[in-house]
């Protein structure tokens, strides 16, 4: 986030540096971009769900994590589902791959935060997606945005 300090520059909340910003741009074009994927998906399209998972899979197989991805796909099409079922609007896929590990965020633009239910043997298969996520991810959340939310995991570099 940035906001214009009092000598009229831009300025970085929460960080304080002594680089310059021809300094920062050599730095940014000499270490390699994270792979990321960035995906729309359309209000009430479910087959964003497999489309999504292909394309994560893509994603993983180009960081060198072939085979290791099926938590990461299951997660993510939880995360989809959830934003395709329970919103009436478009929302976006953003998968980032570090060297920590896999970050996948949903976000949508619809304020209602979603409830984790534990599951219950009579439910069917219904309700379940939150408690996958909780339970396989290594970290997850909901993080308020100005119109919507962002549903969130990470899993680690070992995992994902």
């Amino acid at each position: 986030m940035e906001r214009q300090a009092r000598g009229g520059g831009p300025t970085t909340i929460g960080t304080l540096s002594t680089k310059t910003a021809e300094d920062e741009t050599e730095d940014v074009t000499e270490q390699p971009q994270a792979p990321q994927l960035k995906r729309r998906l359309g209000r009430a399209d479910l087959r964003a769900v497999p489309e999504a998972r292909k394309a994560l899979r893509d994603l993983l197989g180009q960081w060198g994590k072939h085979g290791q991805s099926d938590v990461a796909e299951l997660l993510t099409s939880e995360l989809v589902t959830n934003a395709i079922v329970h919103t009436d609007h478009d929302a976006v896929l953003t998968a980032t791959v570090g060297p920590r590990g896999l970050r996948v965020e949903v976000r949508d633009f619809v304020a209602r935060r979603p409830r984790l239910r534990i599951p219950v043997a009579d439910d069917g298969t219904n309700g379940r997606g939150l408690f996958l996520v909780q339970s396989l991810a290594d970290a997850w959340g909901v993080r308020a945005h100005g119109v919507g939310k962002a549903v969130w995991f990470e899993l680690g570099a070992e995992a994902a």
